[in-house]
């Protein structure tokens, strides 16, 4: 039997804190490596304004994604690793091979596959819950300071960064109105007692602006089916994310790819795994453990 040739030992599709921990698991193993991102390094750690679970001592996410950066250099001046500024488009999965397929159409191959393209941000028109006229946009609770908060602030959904916002803030007063389904009832626990959160658990809402005047109005029906309009001043999208999936990539109903269901090549990490692993130090584990995990299931010399 030939032995297949790969362009590398390894492809990491994502340079967030699963895919750099990959990759930084990959090089100990003295696996070549190659780690396909188009953006910031980081990714989503850009967001986060306050960071309190995981080890190191870091305040902030923009902290940890500069330490990312920091990795990456390193293993590329050691020559154990290459970051390719591409796009993924699909993954394939082969009984010799994996592939990874870029947005312009070059293959790299390799003898496995780890995929941590993450999550992206829902907005108001991609939710079942939330009916919006086209163009109107909640700009991200994550990228509010206090004094952005003008009048009754209401925020749509509540999904983690909310307390993550309040642990940025720790001295903001501002009350935040969290109008939410109950699909975001369980990840609430965590900011329950803070003072400045009003929950206010809906069935649907309905967003539409007067002809006249400057504040929003929002519909909303509960889940007893009752109504209620509140004219909202600051209108905030705290929505959640959708798996960042790609083409050959075996989702389930929720969208999410666990590992499970993939080509033995290829390997999922961090927070494309499920909603429930959304955490930076998850991620990191997952990373790492998808790089072992294929490498004592190759057959070795």
């Amino acid at each position: 039997m030939n032995t297949p040739s790969f362009d590398v030992d390894l492809v990491v599709v994502g340079a967030g804190p699963a895919g750099v921990a990959a990759a930084l698991m990959a090089a100990s193993l003295q696996l070549r490596t190659v780690v396909v991102e188009p953006g910031r390094v980081g990714g989503a750690l850009h967001r986060i304004g306050a960071v309190e679970n995981v080890a190191g001592g870091w305040s902030t996410g923009v902290q940890l994604a500069d330490a990312l950066v920091a990795d990456l250099a390193r293993l590329g001046e050691a020559g154990r690793c290459t970051v390719v500024r591409n796009r993924a488009a699909a993954v394939r999965g082969h009984d010799d091979r994996a592939e990874v397929v870029l947005e312009d159409d070059t293959v790299l191959s390799a003898a496995a596959v780890v995929v941590a393209t993450g999550v992206e941000t829902l907005t108001p028109q991609g939710v079942a819950w939330v009916t919006a006229p086209e163009g109107f946009v909640a700009p991200p609770l994550w990228r509010a300071a206090p004094q952005d908060l003008v009048g009754r602030t209401y925020v749509l959904g509540g999904d983690r960064p909310l307390g993550t916002w309040l642990r940025t803030h720790p001295t903001s007063t501002k009350t935040l109105h969290v109008l939410h389904p109950a699909a975001d009832d369980y990840k609430l626990a965590e900011v329950a007692g803070d003072e400045r959160v009003r929950l206010v658990p809906v069935a649907h809402i309905a967003v539409t602006r007067p002809a006249f005047g400057s504040e929003w109005m929002l519909e909303v029906k509960d889940r007893a089916g009752g109504s209620t309009t509140y004219a909202a001043a600051t209108v905030l999208g705290n929505l959640g994310n959708r798996p960042a999936s790609l083409p050959g990539l075996v989702s389930g109903q929720d969208g999410y790819c666990a590992p499970e269901l993939q080509h033995p090549r290829i390997r999922i990490a961090g927070d494309l795994r499920s909603a429930q692993f959304q955490r930076i130090a998850t991620a990191q584990g997952s990373g790492a453990e998808a790089v072992l995990a294929n490498y004592y299931a190759q057959p070795r010399a």
